[in-house]
């Protein structure tokens, strides 16, 4: 049976944007940047999916390079998110230290595109949303 990640999101506070976040023992607090009309306290949710996508590109590679035994020392992943009219992009420099060849190099960047974050990003995500019916 597949993982089901829940997170809890509740605004906090008398500031605007300001939210508490509970995800699986673990507690943390989003906001927008003061440009947004929020207090900067805490990341914004594309700052966190950036975040997701590059620490589950570097989980995926260090997997599979230790599976394989590759010498990859450290692997290190910048993501850049830009918005536009057409949607959003999302850009990723991954940095690989250690004795690679230049074939383990370009398999690891292939294996990158399988990280499962990156895989939800360009699936086609379903969303269901409904309304509580508890609440008041």
């Amino acid at each position: 049976m597949d993982h089901v990640t829940k997170a809890s999101v509740r605004e906090a506070g008398t500031d605007k944007f300001y939210n508490a976040v509970e995800t699986e023992g673990h507690s943390f607090v989003m906001d927008e940047p003061v440009f947004m009309g929020g207090t900067d306290q805490g990341p914004n949710p594309f700052a966190l999916v950036a975040s997701a996508l590059g620490a589950c590109t570097n989980m995926t590679l260090r997997m599979y390079a230790d599976m394989k035994q590759l010498s990859l020392d450290e692997v290190d992943t910048d993501v850049t998110h830009t918005p536009s009219k057409d949607g959003h992009q999302f850009e990723r420099v991954i940095t690989l230290n250690g004795q690679l060849t230049a074939t383990e190099r370009a398999r690891l960047l292939e294996i990158a595109n399988k990280c499962p974050v990156h895989k939800l990003l360009v699936s086609g995500v379903t969303v269901n949303s409904r309304l509580n019916e508890d609440s008041p």
